[in-house]
C-alpha cells in the first residue's frame, strides 16, 4: 500500500481506506492461519519428540542398568556392563551420535513450553557429552571419592539402591556381583594406559585409597560388608533358599570378590602409586587447561572462564567476611576473625555428646522446619526421606552430608546421609544449614519433585544440571530464618560459614586447576579464611582435586537464583509472591542457568499483567 500511494493521490481518501481494509483483514486472517498451522505442527512435533524421548530413555536404562537400579526399575538388576572397556565407550559414543542426529532431525521449529525446553536441554547435553569424549577420564577410574570397588560395596552390602527383599533380588546380585572382577581388570588395564599416556592421579589422593581397600578386604566372607544381605535374610525365605543363597554368596565373595579386591589393592600399591604425580591440578595433565575449562563450563552451565570464577570467589569471600564481622559485633566477641573462627571450632557448647545425639538433633529439625514450609512453598514432594549415618568404610573421605534420591516406585525413600566420623569436628551450628541444603527444602524437595513431574521426559526427571541442583541446595540454606531456624547468632553463623565455604570453593578449585595452587596451599587458605576444621578442609581439598570443577556449581548456581529473585522482587513489588517464585523455579526440574533466567523473566511478565 505504501508503494501505491503516490499514484492514488487523485482518489478520495475514503476510497484508499476502503481498499486498504479488506487487504489488512486478509493479511490478518493469513497470519492467524499461518500461526494455527505452525501451532498444529509444533504440537505434532512435540508428540513425536515425546515418543522418541521415551525410546531414548529405555535405551539408556539398557545401556546403563545401574542407572535403572537407582531409579527403582528392577528389570536389569542382574546386569553389569564393563563400563570402562573400549567396547562400551564406543557403544556410548555411537548411542550419543545417533540420538543427537535423531532429535535434531525433528528440529525445534514450532515447539513451545516444555517441548522446547526438553529439546534444548537434550541437544545441549548430548553435544556436551560428545565434546567431553576428548578428555580421557576413563584412564583415572579410581580415587578416594569413589570407584567401582566402593560403589559395589554400597550396592552389594544392602545399604543402597540394590534391593534385597525377594529370592530373585538375591539371585540378581549374585549375577551382578560375579561380573565385578572383569570390571576391576578393566580399571587396572585403563590405569596402565594412563601411566603410558601421563594421565595419572595425584599421589595425595591414591594414598587414601589403600586404607579404604584394606577396610574392605577380610580373611573370611562373613566379615565383609558383602555379607550384609546374608546376615539379614528375610524370615519368609524357605530353608532351602536360605541354604542355597548362603553357600552361593560365600563362594562368590571368597572366590571372586576378595581376590579381585586384593589384586586391585596390590596393583595400586605396588605399580600405580610409584607412577602417580606430585602435581594436583588437572591442568598439569595433557590438554589439561582445556579439560578444566570444559569441566567449568559443564558444571556451571555458563561460559565463565576459570579466571572470572576465581575473582567472583575472592569478592564473595570478602563480602561474607564482612557479614561475619557484623555478627561478631552483635555477640560482643572481642578478637580477630581468625579468633572467632577458633572459638566456634573449639567451644564445647557447639559439640555433640555422641553419634545418637547428633542424629537425634538432625531428626528433630524436620518437625521444626515443616511447620513453616507452607509459608514458603506450595509445591511439596510426595516422597518421604530418612536420615542415616554415612557407612563407616567411606566416612573418612565423605562430605559432611549427602542426599540420595528416592526410587520412582516409592520402595526407597530419599536418604539424607549424615557423616558422624571424627565427631568433635561436627558442630551444632553446622546442622541447621546442612539439613536445609540436603533435605528440606533443599535436595529432597528439588530432586524428589523433579522425579515426580508427570509431563516431562524421563531424561529430565532422572538427569540434572549440577549448577541448578547445588545452587538450589545453597539457596535453600538462605531460607533458614523464614523457616524458623537460625534463632541464635551462632546458628546463623553456621549459614554464613557455609556460604563462605562455597565461595572459598570458587577460589580454591580454580586455584588448584588453573593457577598452580598446591594441596597444602588450599588447605591453608581454607583454615585462614573459615571456621572449618583441618579434617574437613583436608577432605574437601582432596575432593576438589578428585572432581575438578564440580565444586564450582554451588555458588554460581546460588548467585543466579538470588539474582533472579532480586529482579522479581524489584519489578513486581507488592505482587511478588515467594510461594509462586519457588514453584516457578522448581516446577520444571533442573535446567541450565540461562534457561532459569529466561523462564523467571516470563513469570515476571505474566505477573505484571
Amino acid at each position: 500500500m505504501t508503494r501505491l500511494l503516490p499514484s492514488l493521490l487523485a482518489l478520495a481518501t475514503a476510497t484508499i481506506l476502503f481498499t486498504a481494509v479488506p487487504q489488512v483483514e486478509a493479511a490478518s486472517r493469513n497470519a492467524a492461519g499461518t500461526a494455527q498451522v505452525a501451532k498444529s505442527e509444533g504440537v505434532h512435533k512435540g508428540a513425536r519428540l515425546t515418543r522418541l524421548y521415551a525410546e531414548y530413555w529405555e535405551e539408556v536404562l539398557k545401556l546403563n542398568p545401574v542407572q535403572a537400579t537407582f531409579q527403582g526399575d528392577n528389570r536389569y538388576n542382574d546386569q553389569l556392563p564393563d563400563f570402562g572397556s573400549a567396547g562400551y565407550r564406543k557403544q556410548q559414543h555411537e548411542f550419543s551420535v545417533r540420538w543427537l542426529k535423531t532429535i535434531e532431525g525433528v528440529g525445534s521449529d514450532g515447539l513451545a513450553g516444555q517441548d522446547l525446553l526438553s529439546y534444548e536441554i537434550f541437544v545441549r547435553d548430548a553435544k556436551n557429552s560428545l565434546e567431553g569424549e576428548r578428555f580421557p577420564d576413563w584412564m583415572m577410574p579410581v580415587n578416594q571419592m569413589g570407584s567401582i570397588a566402593s560403589y559395589a560395596v554400597m550396592l552389594g552390602g544392602g545399604t543402597s539402591a540394590q534391593p534385597f527383599k525377594t529370592v530373585k533380588d538375591y539371585d540378581n546380585w549374585l549375577a551382578r556381583g560375579n561380573k565385578l572382577p572383569q570390571l576391576f581388570d578393566t580399571d587396572i588395564a585403563n590405569m596402565r594406559e594412563g601411566m603410558k599416556a601421563g594421565v595419572v592421579q595425584p599421589r595425595a589422593l591414591m594414598v587414601k585409597v589403600i586404607p579404604q581397600l584394606d577396610a574392605l578386604i577380610k580373611d573370611k566372607p562373613e566379615d565383609t560388608l558383602f555379607w550384609g544381605p546374608i546376615s539379614n535374610l528375610p524370615k519368609d525365605f524357605s530353608d532351602s533358599d536360605k541354604q542355597r543363597l548362603t553357600v552361593a554368596y560365600r563362594t562368590m565373595i571368597a572366590d571372586q570378590l576378595l581376590p579381585a579386591y586384593r589384586e586391585l589393592r596390590a596393583f595400586i600399591n605396588d605399580e600405580y602409586l610409584p607412577a602417580t604425580r606430585d602435581s594436583v591440578g588437572i591442568d598439569k595433565l595433557p590438554d589439561g587447561q582445556a579439560w578444566y575449562a570444559y569441566n567449568a563450563r559443564n558444571t556451571t552451565t555458563t561460559d565463565m572462564s576459570p579466571a572470572t570464577i576465581h575473582q567472583i570467589g575472592l569478592d564473595e569471600v570478602a563480602r561474607i567476611h564482612g557479614e561475619i564481622r557484623k555478627l561478631m559485633a552483635e555477640t560482643g566477641f572481642k578478637g580477630s576473625l581468625q579468633d572467632f573462627f577458633k572459638f566456634m571450632q573449639t567451644d564445647p557448647r557447639f559439640s555433640f555428646k555422641d553419634e545418637p545425639a547428633l542424629l537425634a538433633y538432625y531428626r528433630a529439625l524436620e518437625a521444626r522446619i515443616n511447620k513453616r514450609i507452607p509459608e514458603q512453598f506450595s509445591l511439596i514432594p510426595k516422597a518421604p526421606f530418612e536420615i542415616r549415618p554415612v557407612e563407616e568404610f567411606r566416612a573418612k573421605s565423605a562430605a559432611g552430608g549427602e542426599y540420595q534420591s528416592p526410587s520412582e516406585d516409592g520402595s526407597r525413600p530419599g536418604i539424607f546421609y549424615v557423616n558422624t566420623y571424627d565427631l568433635p569436628t561436627r558442630k551444632t551450628w553446622d546442622a541447621e544449614d546442612l539439613f536445609l541444603h540436603e533435605a528440606i527444602p533443599g535436595h529432597h524437595f528439588q530432586l524428589a519433585l523433579q522425579q515426580e513431574l508427570g509431563d516431562v521426559p524421563a531424561f529430565r526427571r532422572f538427569g540434572g544440571e549440577t549448577a541448578f541442583i547445588e545452587g538450589w541446595g545453597l539457596y535453600s540454606e538462605s531460607l533458614g530464618k523464614s523457616l524458623g531456624v537460625y534463632e541464635t547468632p551462632y546458628d546463623y553463623f553456621g549459614y554464613l560459614q557455609n556460604e563462605l565455604w562455597r565461595a572459598i570453593r570458587l577460589v580454591t578449585d580454580t586455584g588448584l586447576h588453573s593457577k598452580g595452587w598446591t594441596r597444602e596451599q588450599v588447605i591453608k587458605y581454607m583454615l585462614d579464611n573459615s571456621a572449618e576444621s583441618e579434617t574437613q578442609s583436608t577432605a574437601e581439598a582432596e575432593r576438589y582435586i578428585a572432581w575438578p570443577a564440580q565444586a564450582l556449581a554451588y555458588k554460581i548456581g546460588e548467585l543466579k537464583i538470588q539474582q533472579v529473585r532480586a529482579k522479581a522482587e524489584k519489578e513486581l513489588g507488592d505482587k511478588f509472591d515467594i510461594r509462586g517464585f519457588h514453584a516457578e523455579v522448581l516446577k520444571d526440574g533442573s535446567v541450565p542457568l540461562d534457561v532459569l533466567e529466561a523462564k523467571i523473566d516470563r513469570w515476571i511478565a505474566s505477573r505484571k499483567g
